[in-house]
């Protein structure tokens, strides 16, 4: 049964469009926006492995026509959540984070929705959460990962800078800080001492917030290995785009370290 946003919750404004009933303990939130043909290709990759999770998409204003209802049914999603007010990626996850949690689930997967993922870890991370973990990681350097046609840059400011950075803050040594593959429990999210609803997570802030606090306040944590495959010979799926966008991770991700957005 669903349950009403706490009022002190800051949300930005969305609509929902609910298209099947719960059918999971989990819910896997896609955010996207504009991905077209990636997110099309992912979402009946989704449908057709059939994961012990409910998908729900976390929109922040696609006009690609990638997202049509009919389309979305056919793939098994459960909801589509359109963001309608401000902010980018934290906003999007707020929003969908919020209404997961408002309809009884027991946690909550992120997965990218630009199609680079490789969607076996789905089960791992569901089974680490079962286990009573309350953030899981995912790795595309530990063993067992892939990381395939990574730019050299990224690997680099992911292994030499983000991840080590994090990982003293956070208590707990990762090795792949900037995927947005990983889980959370509903204990962790709704922990007084998180408060991950509040609108000063408007870009990536979250994700790295997300990462440090766990470990800060005695949470269980763990990483497990993913598949994470840039296309060869293509522009890179992202919308982290030219130096000033670089500049802007690197402050988010100084800041979580500092304990800048610790309630």
């Amino acid at each position: 049964m669903s349950q009403a946003l706490p009022a002190e919750w800051e949300l930005p404004s969305f609509d929902v469009s609910e298209l099947r009933p719960k059918a999971q303990r989990y819910a896997l939130v896609v955010p996207v926006i504009n991905e077209g043909a990636r997110i099309r290709g992912q979402l009946t990759r989704t449908a057709a492995e059939g994961l012990p999770v409910d998908v729900v998409i976390a929109d922040g204003g696609s006009t690609d026509g990638s997202l049509d209802a009919a389309f979305l049914t056919e793939c098994g999603v459960r909801a589509l959540l359109t963001k309608t007010g401000p902010g980018k990626l934290s906003a999007q996850l707020r929003m969908a984070y919020a209404w997961c949690l408002s309809q009884g689930y027991d946690g909550i997967l992120t997965i990218d929705g630009n199609g680079k993922d490789g969607l076996g870890a789905v089960r791992e991370i569901v089974a680490k959460l079962d286990a009573g973990y309350d953030y899981v990681q995912g790795s595309r350097y530990m063993q067992g990962g892939l990381a395939e046609n990574t730019p050299l840059e990224r690997t680099i400011a992911n292994r030499g800078i983000h991840a080590p950075v994090l990982s003293l803050s956070g208590r707990h040594w990762f090795t792949d800080t900037t995927n947005g593959f990983r889980g959370y429990s509903r204990g962790y999210l709704l922990d007084p001492r998180v408060q991950p609803f509040r609108a000063i997570f408007m870009r990536y802030e979250l994700l790295f917030y997300l990462t440090v606090r766990a470990g800060q306040i005695g949470k269980r944590v763990t990483q497990v290995p993913v598949q994470r495959s840039y296309p060869k010979d293509e522009a890179t799926p992202t919308k982290i785009a030219g130096w000033r966008g670089k500049r802007d991770i690197l402050r988010q991700t100084f800041a979580a370290a500092l304990g800048f957005y610790a309630p």
